[in-house]
């Protein structure tokens, strides 16, 4: 291969991790409110605040009034299985998984809640055939998967008189997609990923199905304090009005009205789709014009346009390990390496924190990198 030079311009924010993300542009700590920092999160002023920031998420999101939108503990992880353990149960259940994350769903239905799901699943980079799908049942999904790069082409496949629920894991698809709510009983997602927010709190979305769910259903197994929806029979309001079921760290909330109010100064969710969607066209220019680079998720159709996965030519987990630690070091890019379970490639964000000039100016040092890590590797073999 011949010898690359070192490029001269690095991206200007290196921040491509799948999770947590990039900030905002013009982000900074100094720039949060910090007058609720100190103070109960249950004081007005502290409630005020949970609720301005679910408004916000209410209207970047287009979500309609059917639809309430809850603060909840545990990150996307906790939201989802929130929903899992206070819903399923009343009817068969289905798991689709085709990356890590939904193979995690498929794991607390069988193993930890017993439900003998039905699963449908497909390789890293393929999606599983949706035409399979019985709505008869309540289906779990990763909307975007996150660890292998494809996503569910739209919401044609989710049917309009479904018996079932619809479980859609959206943490890396919510202010990147257009997502039918009307075809959504339930939605989680987190503040760490298209926001590039903090971690350790969850997002959950309930269509009036699912709240009737919660209200007609009562599982057998026992729920932990933190997963607990309901109050006398009725579903907890209060939750979705910012009264969340425990401590939640207000700095972390602060920190995410932060990048809502940015994403309405950019045009809101349309700013949003729009700015992943440039980022995403930039990186396919950079893959498609290197013969050593690939898309993990072959149809553009089903393709990521938040959490690209690529394939290296001749690369393996210790090639990876040794480009992604040389790329981190120059601080050209950091936390490119591809999910641990999934094939040895690159994982590079595109969600829109991401500025389209940094990936664009990624290009020249993957060619470096490349470069660097099959000479430094050739020489060992030598």
């Amino acid at each position: 291969m011949t010898e690359v030079t070192k490029p001269g311009v690095k991206p200007a924010r290196p921040h491509f991790s799948s999770g947590p993300c990039a900030k905002p542009p013009g982000y900074s700590p100094d720039k949060l409110a910090t007058a609720v920092l100190g103070r109960s999160h249950r004081s007005k002023l502290g409630k005020d605040r949970l609720a301005y920031c679910i408004s916000l998420m209410r209207e970047l999101l287009n979500l309609p009034e059917t639809h309430r939108i809850g603060i909840v503990p545990g990150s996307d992880t906790g939201a989802f299985e929130m929903a899992m353990w206070t819903m399923l149960g009343a009817r068969p259940v289905t798991t689709l998984a085709w990356e890590s994350f939904g193979e995690g769903w498929v794991t607390d239905a069988a193993k930890q809640l017993k439900l003998d799901p039905t699963v449908i699943r497909a390789d890293y980079g393929q999606l599983p055939d949706l035409a399979q799908v019985d709505w008869s049942n309540d289906v779990l999904f990763t909307w975007n998967g996150t660890t292998s790069g494809v996503r569910v082409p739209d919401g044609d496949w989710i049917a309009d008189d479904r018996e079932g629920l619809c479980f859609a894991d959206a943490t890396s698809a919510v202010f990147a997609y257009d997502l039918p709510w009307d075809k959504i009983d339930v939605a989680t997602f987190s503040w760490q990923k298209v926001l590039g927010g903090e971690g350790g709190h969850g997002v959950l979305i309930l269509g009036p199905r699912a709240v009737e769910r919660l209200e007609s259903y009562t599982p057998s197994w026992p729920l932990p304090k933190v997963f607990r929806l309901m109050s006398k029979g009725r579903l907890a309001e209060g939750v979705f009005k910012g009264e969340t079921i425990n401590t939640p760290s207000m700095l972390a909330v602060e920190d995410a009205i932060f990048a809502l109010e940015w994403a309405k100064t950019i045009g809101g969710a349309q700013g949003l789709i729009a700015r992943a969607q440039a980022n995403a066209d930039a990186l396919n220019a950079i893959v498609e014009s290197r013969d050593w680079l690939g898309h993990l998720a072959a149809d553009p159709a089903t393709r990521s346009i938040t959490s690209v996965c690529l394939t290296v030519e001749g690369a393996d987990a210790d090639f990876i390990k040794k480009m992604a630690s040389l790329l981190e070091k120059a601080d050209a890019a950091y936390d490119v390496a591809g999910y641990r379970d999934a094939p040895a490639g690159l994982r590079i964000w595109c969600g829109a924190t991401v500025d389209t000039a940094d990936i664009e100016a990624l290009g020249p040092w993957l060619d470096w990198a490349y470069a660097e890590t099959r000479a430094a590797l050739s020489a060992t073999a030598a």
